[in-house]
């Protein structure tokens, strides 16, 4: 199936996950994901109409750059390790992994303007994931004031693979309420209003918890 077919799919389920939970369509964005597809694939998507691109790679994202440009919005979506940010930093427009003090000194040393971030948190606790716990969200933020080009956007969190719906709703919920709190603290260099959550096989639910941004790679772009 053509990315362009599956994009229309996608549009029909967020505005019924929308339709469901109250919500505004047009306030959910679909971050193609397309660390596993071809430089063509990735074209195509573009030509769909999407508009956001996610890598998790300094390769990935730079071989793609190569060829597409700045014609989509790239997001850097994988773990970031500080000797690649000067790599990626003047080529992306979000990054959604930032997770530790010494990321945050590198972004802000390579960038030459302000950078949307997202604070990467593991709601659901599991060894195997990058983030931090919720109870270190506030304090990491409060770290950030005189990190000028850093800009913190929303929190991401990656959800357990797992078909327990409820147990999904309690991690994207939790994320909610943390990014309401930092919200409500209203600091200029971190507004938080967005939440970076969901993948393919869960971002009807996170939409319904008041996801974003969605980030989704197979059920779009494929895996080849």
């Amino acid at each position: 199936m053509k990315v362009f077919e599956k994009f229309k799919i996608i549009r029909k389920n967020i505005e019924n996950a929308c339709e469901s939970s109250g919500r505004n369509p047009e306030v959910v964005h679909v971050v193609a994901v397309t660390k596993y597809v071809s430089i063509e694939r990735a074209e195509e998507a573009v030509e769909a109409g999407l508009i956001h691109l996610g890598e998790n790679r300094d390769e990935g994202l730079l071989s793609k750059w190569d060829v597409l440009q700045d014609k989509p919005q790239w997001h850097f979506i994988g773990s970031l390790q500080t000797r690649k940010v000067k790599h990626i930093i003047d080529k992306v427009s979000y990054i959604h992994s930032l997770d530790r003090l010494s990321l945050a000194k590198e972004i802000h040393k390579r960038a030459d303007k302000p950078v949307s971030c997202f604070v990467q948190v593991n709601v659901s606790g599991e060894d195997s994931k990058h983030g931090l716990s919720p109870q270190e969200v506030k304090q990491f933020i409060g770290s950030l004031k005189d990190f000028t080009n850093i800009k913190v956007v929303g929190l991401m969190t990656m959800a357990p693979h797992t078909d327990d719906e409820p147990f999904l709703r309690t991690c994207f919920r939790q994320l909610k309420t943390i990014q309401e709190e930092i919200n409500a603290l209203n600091l200029p260099y971190a507004p938080c209003t967005e939440l970076s959550m969901g993948m393919s096989n869960d971002y009807m639910i996170a939409i319904e918890e008041g996801a974003t941004f969605i980030r989704i790679g197979t059920a779009l772009v494929g895996n080849d």
